[in-house]
């Protein structure tokens, strides 16, 4: 059989973002991935459908494999054929055994490319405000293990070099050993008023930053319970994050927020809470699925040059309406003399991205405001397509009809509950781990709350802020006992954000 290859990836220090374009392309392309404890989840979305995915992860005191079998683990699978990709927290080479599984696979005659990442060593205090160069304070700086070999006889940290002249220091999985560090330096004629500084988690919404001198910096950390994993500043540039620091300053850090919409539409809104500062926790209540039945949505198109109007209410109503008329060999000419009115600018825009401007956009995005829109508007024997959700109010139809149209209200797609993070939820609604859930639909309100022990329903949510989309889902949101605390005064994605903000009192 051929033989595969394997990528040793640095998955870089932990905020997703700073992952390499080629360590994205590698993960896109593995047949299988062998990753680690301090390796981003969120890299995993990316793998394909088929791909194996393997967890080998190492923390202190509990290995999954020790680095031996690890080794074998990732021979064997491309000695299969396989494409596999050894995604490391950081970079490979640095403090990541990377080069041990790089002589393993020479030794075997496989494949290897190494993808370097970005080490937690450079990110960490960087997120921290900690800058490890300044011409002013440090022209040199040294990487050490804060945790050796075990086994090595004699330590191999020439301590008086790093007391007296590296400039600033970085130790790697020292917390444990933190006071032996602290010791060594000052013992080797290090001043005991040093700066000194701990990143805890860095560059992820969890980070923690402590800060002192060699002489305090022991009984600070014993005090604030602080644990690994944890990068080491030694130096005067730690003195910097005074001023500089921006990472934890951010509005929203600190807050763990719930993205209830479908996993497909989540990213806007978790994207602009994130650079806010908040740690997005996807958890997706609806799926978004075609219709059962295409019949009815092909009968209409293929019929659509009798229609007056054709009204969407959503952008998947845009999308699944268009995805049908390419699938039946149509496009968008189809459409020529029809008017187009549509909810939301958000709608609007997704419908101008197939070449067609609305023509009617209510300022309100609610159906009650295109019914207000039409009142100037004969509709009296006027056919009208309205492609949208099978859950959909019936206001619109309902309202539309007492003026005269004749409406084809066509479902072309339909929400399904989504319980994939359900575990997940409870578990952290238990440890008082979520500040704010955000709805944007009734749907989602509904879903979110079937998601929950009946039982338990008061006391998980107790204490959590809800923000709602708008005053539809706000209202329902109410009737189902959710104690909403902010509502969007514009039933957008900017809006719930903007909402968001003046809440926690940001400009």
């Amino acid at each position: 059989m051929k033989k595969g290859k394997v990528y040793l990836v640095g998955a870089g220090p932990g905020d997703p973002g700073l992952i390499t374009v080629r360590g994205l392309e590698c993960i896109k392309r593995a047949d299988a991935i062998v990753y680690d404890y301090l390796s981003s989840a969120a890299f995993l979305k990316y793998a394909g459908s088929g791909t194996e995915l393997i967890y080998v992860g190492k923390k202190q005191g509990a290995h999954t494999l020790p680095q031996n079998q690890i080794n074998q683990l990732i021979i064997t699978k491309a000695g299969q054929g396989l494409v596999v990709v050894r995604l490391k927290g950081g970079d490979p080479f640095i403090f990541g055994r990377g080069g041990e599984e790089a002589q393993a696979l020479a030794e075997a005659g496989i494949p290897f490319e190494v993808v370097p990442g970005i080490t937690s060593a450079i990110a960490a205090p960087a997120y921290a405000g900690i800058p490890l160069t300044h011409r002013d304070y440090s022209s040199a700086l040294a990487f050490v293990t804060g945790h050796e070999n075990p086994e090595k006889i004699e330590s191999s940290v020439d301590w008086t070099s790093l007391a007296k002249g590296m400039g600033t220091l970085i130790f790697f999985m020292g917390v444990k050993n933190l006071p032996h560090i602290v010791s060594q330096l000052v013992s080797h004629g290090m001043v005991s008023d040093t700066p000194i500084g701990l990143v805890r988690w860095g560059t992820t919404p969890k980070q923690k930053t402590i800060t002192g001198t060699l002489e305090n910096i022991v009984s600070r950390v014993q005090a604030a319970g602080f644990k690994a994993p944890a990068i080491i500043v030694v130096g005067k540039v730690v003195n910097l994050r005074d001023s500089i620091q921006w990472f934890e300053n951010r509005p929203l850090f600190g807050k763990t927020v719930v993205v209830t919409r479908a996993r497909e539409q989540a990213s806007a809104l978790a994207d602009t809470l994130t650079a806010l500062g908040a740690e997005c926790l996807e958890c997706p209540t609806i799926k978004i699925i075609p219709a059962e039945d295409a019949a009815p949505l092909d009968r209409a198109i293929d019929r659509i040059s009798q229609y007056e109007w054709l009204i969407f209410t959503s952008v998947n109503g845009v999308d699944f309406f268009f995805k049908r008329l390419f699938e039946k060999n149509r496009d968008v000419r189809e459409l020529h003399g029809l008017k187009i009115a549509t909810i939301g600018s958000a709608t609007a825009a997704r419908l101008l991205d197939f070449g067609l401007k609305s023509d009617l956009l209510p300022q309100d995005f609610r159906a009650e405001s295109v019914v207000e829109a039409f009142a100037g508007i004969e509709l009296k024997g006027k056919k009208i397509l309205l492609p949208r959700a099978r859950e959909a109010r019936p206001v619109l139809t309902v309202e539309l009809a007492k003026m005269g149209a004749d409406i084809d209200d066509i479902p072309v797609y339909e929400n399904v509950r989504d319980q994939s993070n359900a575990d997940l939820l409870v578990a952290r609604l238990e440890e008082s781990g979520i500040d704010l859930i955000t709805f944007t639909s009734s749907s989602t309100v509904k879903n979110f709350k079937a998601l929950l022990p009946p039982d338990r329903f008061p006391e998980l949510v107790s204490g959590v802020t809800v923000a709602c989309i708008g005053p539809i889902t706000a209202q329902t949101a109410a009737e189902l006992g959710f104690n909403v605390q902010v509502v969007a005064r514009t039933s957008t994605i900017p809006g719930l954000c903007d909402a968001i903000r003046r809440h926690y009192g940001v400009a």
